[in-house]
Parts: C-alpha cells; structure tokens; sequence
C-alpha cells in the first residue's frame, strides 16, 4: 500500500503557493474575471475552500457528508457553482482564513487517516492518497485560472506527477462517461516532467501512445486548455479519440476551453 504522506506534503506545497499569489490581493484584484465563466477570483477560492471543508467531513464525519450529498442531489448541476457564489460573497480576508483553516484541516484529517481507509465522494469512494492528489489537481488547476486573470506566469513544478498519474488512471471513466467503450489495451504514455525526467506509463510495445510535456497532459486532462494548443503527439485511433475527451475530474463530461485561435 502506498505511503500518501508524499502527495499531502505536495498538496501543502501546492496550496501555500497558490496562497501566495492571492494573500496581498486587492479588492478590485479579488473581483477579476477568470477563464472560468462568470467566476472571479474570489469565486475560484471559494470553490477550494469549500470542496476541502467537503473533504474534511468526508474524512471525518461520513453522517454529515452523506446529508451534504442528499443535498447535492436535490439541486444537480448547481451546487457546485452555489457554493462558490456563497464564499464569494465574503470579505477577502475572511475568504482567505476560510480557505488556510480548510487546507489545514484536511491535511490533518489525512494524515491521521488510517491505513486503508477509504472515504465517500461524489464519484467512487477515494483512498488517502487518492484523495490528496484530488486535492491538489483542483488546487493546480483552478490556481491556474487565477494566474490568468492575474497574468501571471506560474513556473511548473514536478509536483504535477501527481496529476498524470491520475490523468492516467482516468483514462477508462473519461471514455464512459461519454458514452463510449473504453479500449481494452493499455495505452504507452511518455512524458517530460518540468524536470527533465521522463515519465512512462503501460507496456513499451503498445499500438497506441501518447508523448509531449507533462505539463501539457495536465493542462488537457484538468481541461485548461484547448488540445490544438498543445504539444501532446498521438500514435493510434484510440489513444487520438481519447485526447480528445479526457478530464481527470469526476463528474459529467467537462466543456473545455476554446482554442486560442476561436477555432472549434
């Protein structure tokens, strides 16, 4: 069994540098639009301190998450973006304590989890580790919003492991949840870490692959970006159509981004 402390020391990391980005904001600053439409950037937060707060009851208090999960069923679609809405109402220091005492509790809550445990969720039940690394693909992703409306450059971390490892691993349910078989052999996947390392997944022979930046894989599977502006190359049919449709986020099929250009 997997040690998860590695990902919940890495989703600390990921959140104190997003933290860092929006901690000396200004009021007009915190009102900016992002990609994400109709959500500013204190919207983007409120979003993360919300899904923790969720995640510490799933960890901590099944009985409560289940009531918040009866009530997710009653407004389907909406409780995502009503959560948000709500926290954004907030001022922004009390948005910004909000949101550190989430992450601190959630990083508390996993690690005192015991081994094996096994948590509800929306989608599957998640393991620790499984849910750490859920943690920190939001926390990347949607920090990666604010840096656009910020027009920040972030520098990429090999903390974005995490996130091919479950882009991965996500590879069968983005298929179903479109609809479609998911191809029975494995794909070979091949990626460059910001490191420089290379990052290999499935059998060395297979008929269908994937190659580019790492970076880019998370970009496409978090949906932040349009594949047509991406350096991600494919060999096969299968492994083409899934470039197309991956999302390592639970829930219904995402919309994307448009392409830079405007094209569809």
């Amino acid at each position: 069994m997997a040690d998860p402390t590695p990902v919940i020391d890495d989703l600390r990391e990921e959140g104190e540098e997003l933290d860092a980005l929006v901690a000396e904001l200004s009021p007009e600053q915190w009102a900016l639009p992002t990609p994400a439409a109709g959500w500013t950037v204190a919207h983007q937060i409120a979003h993360l301190a919300w899904t923790d707060h969720h995640s510490v009851l799933a960890v901590t208090d099944q009985n409560s998450f289940s009531r918040e999960v009866e009530k997710a069923l009653a407004q389907p679609g909406d409780f995502v973006d009503n959560g948000a809405e709500e926290g954004a109402t907030k001022p922004p220091a009390q948005l910004l304590a909000d949101w550190r005492a989430g992450r601190t509790a959630l990083a508390d809550a996993l690690r005192a989890a015991p081994a094996g445990a096994r948590f509800p969720w929306y989608g599957p039940p998640m393991a620790t580790a499984s849910m750490a690394t859920a943690r920190l693909m939001e926390t990347w992703a949607h920090g990666g919003d604010i840096a656009d409306a910020l027009g920040v450059t972030r520098t990429p971390t090999d903390r974005l492991r995490h996130i091919v490892r479950l882009g991965v691993r996500t590879r069968d349910f983005a298929f179903g949840v479109h609809g479609l078989e998911p191809p029975y052999e494995e794909f070979r996947i091949e990626l460059t870490a910001p490191s420089g390392e290379l990052w290999v997944y499935g059998p060395e022979g297979a008929d269908d692959r994937v190659t580019g930046p790492a970076l880019d894989f998370c970009l496409l599977v978090t949906q932040r970006a349009h594949r047509s502006d991406l350096a991600l190359e494919t060999v096969g049919p299968d492994a083409d159509r899934w470039l197309d449709i991956a999302q390592a986020f639970a829930g219904p099929p995402g919309t994307g981004r448009a392409p830079k250009g405007g094209a569809a």
